[in-house]
């Protein structure tokens, strides 16, 4: 099911002032995508997403799921296209003195689902997310990355067509974190549900998203295929993203003597890396040492970067900054001298 955004806002009221939480923005998910949103505290991202289900209302604009005109539909319409929007959240959200079972159970009633059908929808639920022998467990006795699949259980209860995701991971250790982000690639491929993954990790975008919007005060500042973002960042807040991922730290000894020269710069392909410094040994007289160097994954395409440092003649280095600057699939991101 698709997403449309119009020129959609949010401006709340408070104590006599006006405060813009969303500016007017506008977006387009294609079903079955998956889509993250990236942003620090406070740059709207929440409010973005609750403006998809409509649990908030947009100060202007449209929200058009699949055919439908959220804004639009009757109290009890939208009622019942919410059924269809599955939504799970940083703190779980449980029943903890009821069991998993019980939790799932809830959501089935709260919805009307055919009584004589619920058992087995939920072992079917309990099943898709590995938990089939926790059922009779109360949700006080799980692990956090347990606890989320159970959220993510009830929230796939009514059979959505649009799975949200607001900051899902950011309570989980990165091996839970991971576990969960797989899960949700698995129920993305094999239900073809479009999800929105609201999230200030890196680490989560480059693993699940197939587009990404960066957001900051309020609007997404840059959008487009994840690796094309992260590969090519415009903004500053993209570059600090990127350079979360990499995070090089130049010794504070190489910063202070003034002959040392530090470039950076990022590989568009695996095998570049090596290919290429020893290209520069052999047609630079310079000394080139590394300093530090990864080669990270972006939806499964890498995105290389070395950090190196350089002496020699000033007209030679600059010969070698402009050599880097002309080759395709390299790009200088750093330079310290």
């Amino acid at each position: 099911m698709s997403i449309q955004l119009n020129n959609v806002s949010k401006t709340y009221h408070l104590k006599g002032r006006n405060v813009e939480a969303l500016k007017p923005t506008s977006l387009k998910v294609e079903t079955g995508e998956i889509f993250g949103l990236i942003g620090y505290s406070g740059a709207g991202k929440s409010t973005l997403v609750r403006l998809i289900n409509l649990l908030e209302k947009p100060s202007t604009g449209t929200v058009i799921v699949g055919e439908d005109n959220l804004t639009e539909l009757s109290s009890k319409d939208l009622r019942i296209r919410r059924q269809k929007i599955g939504m799970i959240f940083q703190q779980f959200n449980l029943i903890e003195s009821k069991t998993v079972y019980e939790n799932i159970e809830f959501v089935l009633k709260a919805s009307r689902y055919n009584k004589k059908d619920v058992p087995a929808r939920i072992e079917e639920l309990l099943k898709l997310v590995g938990l089939n022998d926790k059922s009779g467990i109360n949700a006080a006795n799980l692990s956090g990355g347990q606890k989320q699949r159970v959220g993510i259980a009830r929230a796939l209860a009514n059979n959505p067509d649009i799975l949200l995701c607001d900051e899902a991971t950011s309570a989980l250790d990165p091996d839970t974190t991971k576990s969960i982000l797989n899960l949700l690639k698995s129920i993305n491929r094999t239900l073809g549900i479009t999800m929105v993954i609201i999230t200030h990790e890196m680490e989560v975008i480059k693993e699940i998203a197939d587009r990404v919007g960066v957001m900051s005060a309020g609007e997404i500042i840059e959008s487009g295929e994840t690796y094309n973002v992260f590969s090519h960042p415009k903004e500053k807040i993209t570059k600090d993203f990127v350079q979360e991922i990499y995070n090089f730290e130049v010794p504070e000894q190489i910063k202070e003597t003034p002959e040392n020269q530090v470039i950076t710069i990022q590989f568009l392909s695996e095998n570049a890396e090596e290919n290429y410094l020893n290209q520069l040994y052999r047609d630079f007289d310079l000394s080139i040492s590394i300093l530090n160097g990864r080669i990270e994954y972006i939806k499964e395409k890498p995105l290389g970067f070395l950090m190196f440092q350089v002496s020699g003649k000033v007209e030679e280095i600059e010969r070698l900054k402009t050599h880097i600057d002309n080759t395709h699939g390299i790009e200088r991101v750093g330079y310290i001298g």
